[in-house]
């Protein structure tokens, strides 16, 4: 955590916290010289509660940001990279 501010204080320094945020770094907020909370991005919060994109929707924007062919790969070789089967025996 680079900073830490009272409660007080940061009511007066918003903005300027918001900043640090947004330039990457995480603020603390204390009251009465406990830390009791924890200001970070929405970037680094998704990450961490695991609000992540799902394979598809991710695999389809890479595809329309990305031309495989000029990556020197075909619809052939791409679909015969996928393992088809069914996986693993798993004894429970």
């Amino acid at each position: 955590m680079t900073k830490t501010y009272s409660v007080v204080d940061a009511r007066a320094r918003l903005p300027q916290i918001l900043d640090e945020v947004e330039a990457g770094s995480n603020v603390g907020l204390t009251r009465r010289g406990h830390l009791v909370a924890v200001v970070l991005s929405s970037k680094e919060y998704q990450t961490l509660s695991g609000q992540r994109v799902q394979f598809g929707p991710a695999y389809q924007a890479f595809c329309q940001q990305h031309d495989l062919l000029q990556m020197g790969l075909s619809d052939k070789e791409i679909t015969a990279l996928r393992d088809k089967s069914t996986g693993r025996k798993v004894r429970l």
